[in-house]
């Protein structure tokens, strides 16, 4: 079996050369053809496929185009929309802006005011007992020049209550000092002699309504009065009770005639002493005032009063005194002391007379420089 093979014959080797190439030898213009047509064919296929796909593509990109041409009109009407939303967000935005700058402005200004009234109170509550200091240290300092001056002795106790009043409503201890000097000063005060300078100043008014009704001694008027007219003693001697004197016996016609003597006698006598008075007058010229000069007489009393009620207030002791005895010798020298408005007058100007205004008036130094002392050293 092995020598089979190679004791075949050439024809049998082409053979089986021919088998392992596929088969039989085609014949060479058939293959070529066949080759072509296969080619052909491909090129065939793969153009339809070609169109195919250039076809789908095309109708793929068609609708493509229309679907983004679709969601571009889409996006536009969106991008409308969006933009008027917009607008009108950014419209809403700025009026929010307007007025959150607004209400930030009103914030810091009511911070502000916040701060500002935080610090006056702080100030007030600081500076609260140094006011009050202030305006008692005031209020003091006027009283004691009223005190000095006029010698007021109710508005010195007046304005030291105030000040211990205004000092005791504060929680302070260290005004106590201060206190203390006030109810020093108010225990001086009230110790001091009282004055009715009221009564004495409406005594003093009493007087100068008194002047305008005191007789002058220029215009003194009788004291005695009148006597009967002639006619009426004439009627009385015939009256119907009376026996006439040629009628009646010689005793009555005596008796008659005496009477008669002694009627005549005592109103020549009542004429008489009308017509001339003696009294001793230590000056003559004020029997002799003209109605002008009386006027004056008494507008200079009133005067002199008048300075004497300002001396008074005034707590001038001198001039007082002064102007009270000028005003009594003035009553003394022109008016008729025996008439009972002169009297009375002189009886008031002896009242006021006696009044004490020598009084030394203390001061409210020991106030004052406890306050002081206070606020140079708090």
């Amino acid at each position: 079996m092995n020598d089979l093979p190679s004791s075949s014959s050439p024809g049998t080797s082409h053979s089986n050369a021919s088998l392992q190439h596929g088969g039989p030898d085609p014949v060479p213009g058939t293959s070529t053809r066949g080759l072509r047509r296969l080619i052909y064919i491909a090129f065939g296929i793969l153009a339809v496929l070609m169109v195919a796909q250039w076809w789908a593509s095309h109708n793929q990109i068609a609708g493509l185009r229309e679907e983004l041409a679709q969601r571009l009109k889409t996006g536009e009407s969106l991008n409308t929309e969006t933009k008027v939303l917009v607008k009108s967000m950014q419209d809403g935005l700025r009026e929010l802006e307007a007025k959150v700058s607004v209400q930030e402005n009103k914030q810091v200004e009511a911070q502000s005011q916040q701060l500002a009234l935080e610090q006056l109170y702080q100030d007030l509550a600081k500076n609260r007992d140094d006011w009050a200091l202030a305006e008692i240290e005031q209020v003091l300092s006027t009283a004691s020049q009223q005190l000095q001056l006029a010698g007021n002795v109710q508005g010195a106790l007046i304005a030291l209550q105030n000040a211990d009043s205004r000092l005791s409503g504060s929680d302070q201890p260290q005004f106590i000092t201060i206190r203390r000097a006030i109810a020093k000063d108010l225990d001086r005060l009230r110790s001091l002699p009282n004055v009715d300078m009221a009564g004495v100043a409406l005594r003093l008014d009493s007087a100068i309504g008194l002047v305008d009704s005191m007789p002058l001694l220029s215009d003194e008027k009788p004291l005695l009065p009148a006597s009967k007219p002639r006619n009426a003693r004439a009627a009385a001697d015939t009256s119907p009770g009376k026996p006439d004197a040629g009628t009646g016996t010689a005793s009555e016609w005596l008796a008659t005639l005496e009477e008669k003597w002694h009627s005549w006698t005592s109103e020549m006598w009542g004429e008489i002493r009308q017509l001339i008075r003696v009294r001793d007058v230590e000056a003559p010229e004020a029997l002799l005032l003209s109605p002008t000069q009386a006027y004056y007489a008494r507008e200079n009393l009133k005067l002199r009063l008048l300075n004497a009620r300002l001396a008074l207030l005034s707590r001038n002791e001198t001039a007082f005194r002064s102007d009270l005895i000028a005003a009594q010798d003035a009553i003394s020298k022109y008016f008729d002391t025996r008439a009972k408005q002169t009297q009375n007058a002189q009886a008031l100007l002896r009242q006021v007379q006696g009044t004490n205004l020598v009084i030394e008036m203390p001061t409210l130094a020991e106030s004052l420089n406890a306050v002081r002392n206070y606020k140079a050293n708090p």
